[in-house]
């Protein structure tokens, strides 16, 4: 068997196609099993395989096979079969990677102008507000004063802060239809 592998290999370092062809159909089948079991993965297993063979037959008057043909072939198998996986934690790696950022960035930047569109909007609404509610909704909301400290500085009653509250939300409420969950959203986070 030796023998005949070693007269294989001379053959095929001369550029025997015949030789090849031998060799091929000698190894082919338990190449690519051994491949298979490796990845797991038929048309790659097959792949593999081919690619050796072409890689051997590419650079046959290159190749140092140190008398032992079977182990060479099986070598090289299994250090392409190396090279699939690490390509494919790669690619998938990428692929995971490629596919999570755009919805993550197209997320944020898509809350982002619905806060920035909510502020505009909500800003021009309470510019609308008459005077009194305005004043009561900003103290409350965006000075984070309570309702006591409201009404000792403007000098009205809790009641009268409390009524202006209400009839300021109520209004906002109306002017904000279109935005009313996000308008929701920020009332509760600012109370």
């Amino acid at each position: 068997m030796e023998n005949s592998d070693n007269q294989l290999i001379e053959l095929i370092l001369a550029g025997d196609r015949p030789a090849f062809d031998r060799v091929f159909i000698k190894y082919y089948k338990n190449l690519y099993s051994y491949a298979l079991k490796l990845i797991n993965d038929r048309d790659s297993a097959e792949e593999v395989v081919q690619n050796v063979f072409c890689r051997i037959w590419e650079k046959k008057h290159q190749l140092k096979i140190d008398g032992y043909l079977k182990s060479f072939l099986y070598r090289s198998v299994h250090n392409e079969c190396l090279n699939y996986i690490k390509h494919k934690k790669v690619r998938s790696s990428f692929q995971t990677h490629y596919n999570s950022k755009p919805e993550h960035i197209e997320s944020d930047l898509s809350k982002e102008l619905s806060a920035m569109e909510l502020k505009k909007q909500l800003f021009m609404a309470i510019n609308e507000l008459p005077e009194d509610c305005a004043s009561v909704f900003q103290m409350s909301r965006f000075e984070q004063l309570k309702y006591y400290e409201i009404a000792e500085q403007l000098n009205i009653s809790i009641k009268a802060v409390e009524y202006q509250m209400g009839k300021a939300l109520k209004i906002l409420r109306l002017k904000l239809m279109d935005f009313l969950p996000a308008f929701l959203i920020y009332l509760t986070q600012t109370l």
